[in-house]
């Protein structure tokens, strides 16, 4: 995780302001995260880290390319990503994650590491089926195509309506009929 130390911000030095870095993530970021399913990338992060009294505002915008394996061919291909995603530090008693989005951090709190955060929001961004661009086209042909299906007998059309006749009744609804009337 030294690599990590990189993703550092010294938080203690900073003035209640707003605050520009930037960071460069690539194929060794990834290797300090364990069973990723994001192994390769070449991403440009920006991070607006906005320090008041009360708390820190970090908007994190991460563009770039990951690598990903195709579900469908296992081609490797590059994944465009484009992601603006919040995080806020307030100040408290104790540290603890309170969600997803809200961290707890303490006044004596002196750097925070966005690294986590910064995989996180990358690794969410990874679609559920992984497709090659050259089978996207196909995939929304085909949904596109279909629309709606509908079954119909072929042996009866359906503008035609069955002519209603009580006195032929199926003999199976016939013994339904009778144990409903009993």
């Amino acid at each position: 995780m030294k690599g990590l130390s990189a993703f550092n911000i010294e938080i203690y030095k900073l003035s209640n302001s707003k605050h520009y870095y930037d960071f460069e993530v690539d194929d060794a970021f990834f290797e300090n995260f364990e069973n990723s399913p994001v192994e390769k990338g070449k991403l440009l992060v920006k991070v607006a880290l906005d320090k008041r009294e009360t708390l820190i505002e970090v908007v994190v915008s991460i563009s770039g390319n990951i690598e990903l394996t195709c579900d469908r061919s296992l081609e490797l291909f590059d994944f465009p990503t484009d992601i603006e995603d919040r995080l806020i530090f307030k100040y408290g008693s104790e540290e603890m994650e309170v969600d997803d989005e809200i961290t707890i951090i303490t006044h004596n709190t002196q750097r925070i590491n966005i690294a986590q955060f910064i995989y996180e929001s990358i690794v969410l961004s990874v679609p559920y089926k992984k497709l090659h661009p050259k089978f996207v086209a196909d995939e929304e042909e085909e949904d596109s195509s279909t629309g709606v299906m509908i079954y119909q007998d072929s042996a009866k059309d359906p503008d035609d309506k069955e002519p209603e006749n009580d006195d032929e009744i199926d003999p199976r609804w016939e013994i339904l009929k009778r144990l409903k009337n009993n």
